[in-house]
């Protein structure tokens, strides 16, 4: 007598749905580690472009007033606009100054190749020798701005949602009321500045700058699709202006 038989209807329905059940959480799982997955690739390329931002800012700030010829302040600093010679030569290399902008001015080559010959752009070969950063905000929007010797404001970190270029974060500093930079003595006293940002007293207070701090709070462009929210990130650092002392 043969007593095989096989599975009645009532335990493949229940097969099948013990399946579909597992095979639904399996799905739901994968999903899951893809948006995490895309959530944090997002956020690292974000730091990425921020920190390397933060870093040039740094370096190129570190230089202003680097003045290898020990050059007289009245023949080498020139204007935010590049015109010779500076209304303030006693600014020295930090022709501009504000909360939410910077010029920085160096004398970094004598366009043959070498260090300085106490004429700040004395040649078309003199470039990056006045750099200047500055925060925009249009049109509800933020985003910070680099040019190097009048040349034309460029999209530094951030830019418009119509501008069609690419962008990884959006500036938040502004909104988040943190400026991008601030400003300190020799004695690390913070140098105060009025409603627009300037500093206070800057026909003195700008020649004794000593160290000046840089941040920039951002936050992705795009959502992240498991939080459903833009992640939100402050960087900082602090440079000392060692060429930017009192000539002697």
């Amino acid at each position: 007598m043969n007593s095989t038989r096989g599975f009645t209807l009532i335990e493949i329905l229940v097969a099948v749905a013990v399946s579909m059940i597992m095979l639904s959480v399996i799905g739901i799982a994968i999903n899951t580690m893809q948006k995490s997955s895309t959530g944090i690739e997002r956020k690292v390329t974000a730091q990425q472009d921020v920190r390397a931002a933060l870093e040039l800012m740094a370096m190129e700030i570190r230089m202003a007033s680097y003045n290898p010829t020990v050059a007289t302040d009245a023949a080498i600093w020139r204007n935010t606009d590049c015109t010779f010679p500076a209304t303030y030569p006693q600014y020295r290399g930090i022709q501009g100054a504000t909360a939410n902008a910077i010029t920085v001015e160096m004398d970094i080559s004598d366009g043959l190749g070498g260090d300085g010959n106490g004429l700040i752009m004395s040649t078309a070969a003199e470039t990056n020798e006045i750099i200047s950063y500055n925060y925009v905000s249009t049109g509800g929007e933020e985003y910070l701005t680099r040019q190097t010797n009048c040349g034309g404001a460029q999209p530094f970190l951030g830019d418009l949602s119509t501008s069609g270029n690419p962008r990884t974060v959006r500036v938040r500093n502004a909104a988040l009321n943190i400026p991008i930079f601030r400003y300190f003595d020799g004695q690390g006293n913070l140098m105060p500045v009025d409603a627009s940002g300037n500093i206070l007293n800057a026909g003195t207070q700008i020649p004794n700058i000593r160290m000046i701090e840089i941040t920039l709070a951002v936050q992705t462009d795009e959502i992240d699709p498991s939080t459903k929210q833009r992640r939100d990130m402050i960087y900082s650092t602090r440079e000392v202006l060692r060429n930017h002392i009192e000539l002697q």
